[in-house]
């Protein structure tokens, strides 16, 4: 598959047109110079808008697209509980957490676990987070784009690499989760119109002159078994989502922490202008995840009946593109690119953040408007703003430079993503819920819960060819990270009762908050509830 020339002109425009958008919106008024505040939190101004789709925008990249529309192929529209459980997920985050954040003017994950439990922890999640975003997250986000791009263009992968990523780099370095942010409105509209146009091809060649419905109602007749929402014990794909525990088990910890604590992902919300806007962008948001399944799972599953002799299923997505006439091929490649800028741009944002914020600014004893509120010294604040944009900087080589080592000789690299992941998930769940509504969590229980969460898993995960236990080895990842979640819990509960923390540790303030929804909230969050119940019901 090669673009043809209109293709090549419909994705330089698109470059051309987002990066420079990303420059206006980056601007400054005469005489302001760029704070932490406006770099890091983008003047804490974001309308609900930018929120909601800049969660959106951040969320999905190309393991996404292309993971997800493998899974569709392989297993079916079962994978799509990832995305609508999400959206119940979201709306939970704003009505319950956020509050809580905003009132305590947080702008980090690690300066929430300070302020709640005390120092140590905050350096230590710091320096994890770090590691964990800059060696997994954006590695993967570059790597699996990049063959994407190779795939799609015929270029070489590695020039696609250092391409992907430094466009990211200067798409955002100079405004900061502004530029991001106000850049990811036109991201997703592109994503989703990009989807849209690949799900009416694929239906429509499937429906014949019966159009696009009719192309739906063939492809869940002719393949019944990819319309199971809940998988059977039966089901050779059991062990990736073990039936009911997709809604009431191990996925729940995964999201909270991913959507609740995960600096990737919050850091939207914490920019808000006020916390209407935010609960605003959040229900945005959970629409958008309503619709995702549609515009990349569906298209997985068409593959089996139009390109049923695949070798992998994550050729997918590149399969159904091919289908695609020139100019329309441009357009959703673009999609497929501004998928990729922006989670690149908003990981890359992200690590500057903590790196900034939680250990260079704490090293050196200065003081942030961003923390704060109050304002600061001119120079201190450019000072943090350069440091910002050099450890972004920094991040994208150590990225560009360890992507093949860590990743080349993987099959699956999204496994590689969970695998990681998936041993502190428990645990940092453990402890911002403890945190968030347990008063008696101390930071020696908190690092009790984040510890036992690793060790714990670790017991799951160890090859019993190196002394393990084949019973754990055989638990459904899902499962596994429930058993680790309630272990950890307790640990964490018990060793906060035998060691409680000083009476001034805890400095977060949840007493007198309002969880209260404004009506607009509730209506809406109510008619994800029912749509959820409706879908679940017809393909239960």
């Amino acid at each position: 598959m090669h673009l043809a020339t209109i293709d090549a002109i419909i994705v330089i425009v698109y470059f051309v047109a987002i990066f420079g958008l990303a420059q206006f919106v980056s601007r400054e008024k005469a005489g302001h110079s760029k704070d932490s505040s406006d770099y890091f939190l983008a003047s804490k101004n974001l309308p609900w808008w930018a929120i909601g789709a800049s969660l959106i925008a951040a969320n999905i990249s190309a393991e996404q697209i292309v993971g997800m529309a493998g899974s569709g192929y392989a297993i079916g529209l079962a994978i799509a509980s990832y995305e609508w459980m999400s959206a119940l997920t979201i709306l939970i985050v704003g009505k319950f957490f956020v509050p809580i954040f905003l009132e305590n003017r947080i702008y980090t994950m690690p300066q929430f676990l300070e302020q709640r439990f005390g120092p140590t922890i905050r350096t230590i999640m710091a320096v994890f987070w770090l590691a964990l975003y800059i060696f997994v997250n954006l590695t993967s986000i570059i790597w699996l784009g990049s063959i994407a791009v190779m795939q799609v263009t015929g270029i070489d992968q590695n020039v696609a690499l250092v391409a992907l990523g430094v466009f990211a780099l200067l798409y955002q370095i100079r405004g900061g989760l502004k530029a991001v942010a106000l850049t990811d409105i036109v991201q997703v509209t592109l994503l989703v119109f990009g989807g849209l146009v690949i799900l009416a091809i694929t239906l429509g060649r499937i429906g014949g002159d019966g159009g696009i419905l009719a192309g739906f109602s063939t492809l869940s007749h002719r393949l019944p078994e990819h319309f199971k929402m809940i998988l059977a014990p039966s089901s050779p794909f059991y062990k990736d989502l073990p039936g009911i525990s997709v809604l009431v088990g191990g996925m729940w910890i995964a999201n909270l922490s991913y959507w609740g604590f995960n600096q990737y992902i919050i850091q939207r919300a914490l920019a808000a202008k006020s916390l209407g806007e935010a609960q605003k962008g959040v229900v945005f948001a959970a629409y958008l995840k309503l619709l995702t399944p549609l515009i990349i799972v569906v298209p997985g599953i068409a593959a089996v009946l139009l390109a049923p002799d695949l070798a992998k299923p994550d050729e997918a997505y590149p399969a159904m593109m091919r289908l695609l006439p020139s100019g329309l091929l441009g357009l959703v490649f673009a999609a497929l690119v501004a998928a990729i800028i922006a989670s690149t741009a908003s990981k890359i944002n992200s690590i500057a953040t903590i790196f900034t914020l939680d250990i260079y600014a704490k090293i050196r004893g200065e003081r942030s408007e961003a923390e704060d509120g109050a304002p600061a010294p001119v120079g201190e604040e450019q000072h943090l703003v350069r440091v910002g944009r050099i450890s972004s900087t920094v991040a994208l080589i150590l990225a560009l430079l360890s992507a093949r080592p860590l990743l080349g000789s993987l099959d699956q690299a999204f496994q590689y993503i969970q695998e990681f992941s998936g041993f502190v998930t428990p645990g940092i769940t453990v402890i911002f819920l403890l945190g968030l509504f347990w008063p008696r969590a101390s930071e020696a229980g908190a690092l009790t819960g984040a510890v036992a969460s690793v060790a714990i898993s670790l017991l799951f995960w160890w090859p019993t060819a190196w002394g393990g236990f084949a019973a754990l080895n055989g638990i459904p990842f899902m499962n596994r990270m429930l058993i680790v979640f309630f272990a950890a819990l307790a640990l964490a509960m018990v060793v906060s009762l035998l060691r409680p923390g000083s009476a001034d540790a805890n400095r977060i303030r949840t007493t007198g908050i309002s969880y209260r929804t404004s009506p607009v909230f509730n209506g809406l969050a109510i008619g994800v509830v029912c749509i959820l119940v409706a879908l679940y019901a017809t393909w239960w």
